[in-house]
């Protein structure tokens, strides 16, 4: 399934969202300035789990070195497609979460889903040299307060079916519990072949979807606004 989009208005303009999303752009135009450098630039200042937990034993007063990667890998990818498929879901499910939080808000939520995501794939991986990089633990926050949030919206969606492409809508609450599903059975399975060092960070997905579960219900307004669906739209197979 690739979402398109969901049913549900922004009804503030989401300024959070919209910089978030120019920042990770304008930092992967920066990354392929770096030409033949790029991967250095990956290990510079992406999450190396053999080096927080160098900085973690030989200087544990040295918290930026520490810390900062931690949050600047938030900003960094390792291909276009990487990039686009975060800031695809990052649009459409920001948006409305950043409304139900409030700007300010919000930009912790995302920041502390990002840093929640990040640290418990370096738990699961303390001994590789591999740096961790991407926007996807935070966003996977988002996916996890919207899942909360916004059940019964529903996410137009690209769905193979045999030869077939339909484009329909899918109830949220669907959508999002299937992504986590297979975002687990896909770590799990992974862990198991002794691959966690590279590839895809399953577990900082799981950890970034269950961060936003917990923060979302801290940190949403007392009295959310009230939810509004579309009239279901009718689709055809492409």
């Amino acid at each position: 399934m690739f979402p398109l989009r969901d049913t549900i208005p922004s009804r503030t303009v989401p300024v959070v969202t919209w910089a978030l999303i120019a920042i990770n752009v304008a930092s992967w135009f920066h990354q392929l300035g770096q030409g033949s450098h790029f991967e250095r630039y990956l290990f510079d200042h992406g999450l190396v789990p053999q080096a927080y937990f160098w900085h973690a034993a030989r200087q544990p007063y040295d918290l930026v070195g520490r810390f900062v990667p931690v949050v600047t890998s938030m900003f960094l990818h390792a291909s276009w497609m990487h990039v686009i498929g975060n800031m695809l879901f990052l649009w459409i499910f920001g948006d409305n979460v950043e409304d139900r939080l409030g700007h300010l808000k919000y930009l912790a939520f995302y920041l502390l889903c990002g840093t929640a995501a990040a640290l418990i794939q370096t738990h699961l991986v303390p001994d590789s040299g591999i740096p961790m990089v991407g926007a996807s633990g935070a966003i996977a926050g988002v996916l996890g307060a919207y899942f909360l949030f916004y059940p019964r919206a529903r996410v137009l969606s690209v769905v193979p079916i045999f030869f077939f492409i339909q484009v329909i809508e899918i109830p949220a609450f669907f959508f999002l519990g299937f992504w986590f599903l297979m975002q687990f059975l896909s770590g799990a399975a992974q862990a198991g072949a002794g691959q966690g060092g590279g590839g895809v960070a399953f577990g900082a997905h799981v950890g970034g979807f269950v961060a936003g579960l917990v923060l979302g219900p801290m940190l949403a307004r007392r009295q959310p606004r009230r939810e509004t669906y579309p009239t279901k739209e009718v689709f055809h197979p492409w």
